[in-house]
């Protein structure tokens, strides 16, 4: 089993980072001569030649307020010449051009600005405005502080989220731990121009000895910034195979799993950390069936939580290996655990077909609204498997169904595609269980994992 990441003592988190010197933006806002500011207005003041983002009328109070990403759609203009590039740091202005906050500007993207800091905040700890790596270094330490508080990493659960994009105020960067190793899963151009300053910030930090990139290239494309397959470079180590994939043995709440880091998003869901250990709580003596089930993390919460009987569907080959692999890790029976390679709606009809039904559902597909462009058919889809899932949960049983995209959540439309799945069945649905994170991008405190991701149980009259 790896050593699990230990927090860095304070005293060592603000020494000078001359580490990092050599990830620094080479964008023409860090040319600008830093000068003390105690406020936004100020900083604008002493560079009067720093780019600005006007936003247009009526649309300036919903960054005030906390959204952190500035759409272009809502930019009257941009004020800078020559305008600023992908990746220059910006402020946001509101039509009297009076600053309103801080941030990262990109050409392509439909964020026009990723903010990183509000004029509230930067009147506090002016320290931060235009210093993207001393900001970097802040965040990440605070990120840190807040999964000490929650008691991770601990002996029994040495694998979760360090930093959750939006709900640790860094917009666009991912970051899971495993035990030794830290996994970042980049999904912004400003991310890929700050890789070596992140990944340094991480080991020193976080303590992780390694560090795995996991670029997104579809989401990345999206920003005007190209990944080659061949930039998504993992650090190599002796957990290395021959194959270039690295395998872990990790634990999460108290069972061990094989974790492949080039597997699945950064190679574990660690953001369904407290759902499965729910589950695990009231499946004893029920029938268990996890659908897109991956390496079997519901399926053997269910098994170790005394379920009767306990079936994970695939239709991921490697994944059913992992998860028959996990099984044996944790010396787990088939009499009560099993797992099943099949397209999950053509199993749930047979299903359908033979009136076989489970005490509890676990439904957890892959990101079917990677974009808001593709939410209308996506919404299509998580009808049709709810639909199909609900049918084969037995009267009065429990279904827990998810979404991790994020067009989803922020439209708040789930929960009318569950009712349209049970008016459908004629069948009647009961909250019994929400987990996820606001649509407004705020951080629930008690699930720090979850900035996306949408858990819902119901049970199924």
């Amino acid at each position: 089993m790896l050593r699990l990441c230990s927090g860095a003592a304070w005293h060592d988190l603000w020494q000078p980072m001359s580490s990092l010197q050599h990830g620094r933006f080479s964008s023409k806002s860090f040319a600008l001569i830093r000068t003390v500011s105690n406020s936004l207005s100020d900083y604008a003041a002493l560079h009067p030649k720093a780019p600005k983002v006007v936003l247009k009328k009526g649309k300036t109070q919903i960054f005030k307020t906390g959204n952190p990403m500035v759409y272009s759609n809502a930019v009257d203009r941009i004020i800078g010449r020559p305008p600023p590039e992908t990746g220059d740091l910006v402020l946001v202005t509101d039509g009297t051009i009076h600053p309103i906050a801080w941030g990262v500007y990109n050409t392509a993207s439909m964020f026009c600005v990723r903010i990183m800091e509000r004029e509230d905040e930067v009147s506090r700890n002016p320290s931060f405005i235009f210093d993207m790596e001393k900001l970097l270094k802040s965040r990440i330490a605070s990120a840190l502080d807040l999964r000490l508080r929650l008691g991770l990493p601990s002996n029994h659960t040495n694998v979760y989220r360090l930093v959750n994009s939006e709900g640790d105020r860094l917009s666009g960067l991912i970051v899971d731990v495993f035990g030794e190793y830290a996994v970042v899963a980049s999904s912004a151009a400003w991310v890929e121009k700050l890789r070596p300053a992140i990944e340094d910030v991480l080991k020193l930090v976080a303590r992780c000895k390694y560090v795995v990139w996991r670029s997104s290239p579809e989401i990345l494309k999206e920003e005007g910034f190209g990944v080659k397959d061949s930039d998504d470079v993992q650090t190599q180590s002796s957990s290395t195979s021959e194959d270039g994939s690295t395998t872990l043995e990790v634990v999460e709440n108290g069972i061990c799993y094989k974790v492949v880091l080039n597997g699945q998003k950064t190679g574990f869901y660690v953001d369904q950390r407290e759902s499965r250990f729910w589950l695990r709580s009231v499946v004893k003596d029920r029938s268990v069936l996890d659908l897109c089930c991956y390496s079997g993390g519901f399926a053997l919460n269910a098994a170790v939580g005394e379920a009767l009987e306990v079936t994970g569907v695939d239709s991921s080959a490697p994944a059913i290996e992992l998860a028959l692999a996990n099984k044996e890790l944790n010396k787990l029976s088939s009499k009560v655990l099993n797992f099943v390679k099949a397209d999950i709606s053509e199993y749930l009809k047979g299903a359908i077909f033979e009136g076989r039904t489970w005490d509890i559902v676990v439904l957890d597909p892959p990101k079917l609204a990677p974009s808001r462009k593709v939410l209308q058919r996506a919404m299509g889809m998580y009808r049709n498997l709810n639909t199909l899932a609900m049918r084969c949960v037995e009267p009065g049983g429990l279904l827990m169904t998810c979404s991790c995209s994020g067009a989803m959540t922020q439209s708040g439309s789930f929960p009318g595609v569950l009712q349209a799945s049970a008016s459908s069945t004629r069948r009647k649905i009961k909250l019994l269980r929400s987990v996820g994170a606001a649509s407004d991008h705020t951080l629930d405190l008690s699930y720090p994992e979850g900035a996306y991701l949408t858990n819902i149980v119901v049970t199924v009259d």
